[in-house]
């Protein structure tokens, strides 16, 4: 098969997808984008709105035809499909396929992940404290998402990264997770910075230019990645350890040199395109014949903007969206 790569009109290749499997979750974090969903028991069949398992590996097929690398399962919880080995199992060959999870349900089903392909996780552990941890996710889970954690690793899951959301609730603890990493094998930090611009209480964002000037003092060895122009901060063990950790800032507010290098776009649960997270014209898949898939595909491309800080702009303390981008471009015609 010839497959031909796709460029926006700002020189990014997309080579990246993030595909969300369902919204629902059994967490009820308090940063998250979509709060207040409440706590499920458990794993569940897909609901009526939720891509179906043939439906997520066709739109891939299809991303591959345009080669489309890597894609990252997300949720809300992912975790909670019933149906998640199959879609892994699924991804077109020539793909890789990573998770996004808050880790609950590692336990008993990380190795059948990794037997149906999948090649690492990301998991959500924002503090190492059990209090903190249920305060900010509304759950008692804290030793089951340990658990988690070791049964990735156990799998061979790696590198695994540990996702944690730097706000005032959380910033105290970054240097314990900091040191975490860096006395285990296997584990990788990434500090994502706030958005008050989607998850609303400007006033819990914090100055991540802090977090950067302390890693600067914290790290042996700085590098940058091409993806989001990210430092990258090598830091070794504080006891007698000579084990070393790598801890990695997400931190797409006010930085526009953060979206220069950046080759990825979403699928919604319910299969639409998003050219960003916060963009809020999704482009519809329609019927999620091949051919609509491509024709919303090459819509998404053409319509991606330069800087995630130019899609929604502060006016008079409110964020809103930029007029520039009040409609978006007309899509192409659909192809066979």
């Amino acid at each position: 098969m010839i497959r031909v790569s796709l460029e926006d009109e700002f020189g990014r290749t997309v080579s990246g997808v993030r595909v969300s499997l369902t919204d629902r979750c059994n967490f009820d974090c308090v940063y998250c984008h979509n709060e207040g969903l409440g706590d499920t028991r458990g794993p569940r069949a897909p609901a009526d709105d939720e891509l179906a398992a043939d439906e997520v590996i066709r739109i891939l097929e299809v991303l591959s035809e345009f080669d489309v690398e890597r894609v990252k399962f997300t949720g809300g919880e992912p975790m909670l499909r019933t149906d998640l080995e199959e879609i892994v199992a699924g991804v077109p060959e020539g793909m890789t396929p990573s998770l996004t999870t808050n880790g609950s349900f590692l336990p008993g089903r990380a190795a059948d992940l990794a037997a149906a392909g999948l090649e690492r996780v990301n998991i959500s552990q924002d503090a190492m404290d059990p209090e903190t941890f249920a305060n900010l996710t509304k759950s008692g889970a804290y030793e089951r998402v340990l658990e988690g954690v070791d049964a990735a690793l156990e799998a061979g899951l790696t590198p695994l990264k540990l996702n944690v959301v730097v706000f005032e609730a959380t910033a105290e603890h970054v240097p314990e997770m900091v040191d975490h990493v860096a006395e285990s094998d296997g584990l990788q930090l990434q500090l994502i910075e706030y958005m008050p611009e989607i998850a609303g209480h400007p006033e819990w964002a914090i100055d991540v230019d802090r977090v950067h000037e302390w890693l600067e003092t914290r790290a042996d060895r700085i590098e940058r990645r091409d993806m989001h122009d990210r430092r990258r901060y090598h830091v070794s063990a504080t006891g007698e350890s000579d084990s070393t950790g790598m801890v990695e800032i997400v931190d797409p507010v006010g930085n526009p040199s953060f979206c220069a290098n950046c080759g990825r776009i979403r699928v919604t649960h319910d299969g639409r395109f998003k050219g960003c997270l916060n963009r809020a014209d999704a482009h519809s898949m329609g019927d999620l014949s091949r051919s609509e898939i491509r024709r919303a595909f090459r819509a998404v491309v053409a319509t991606r903007v330069p800087y995630y800080g130019e899609y929604l702009i502060e006016r008079d303390g409110e964020w809103v969206m930029n007029d520039e981008y009040d409609s978006p471009i007309n899509p192409p015609e659909a192809d066979s």
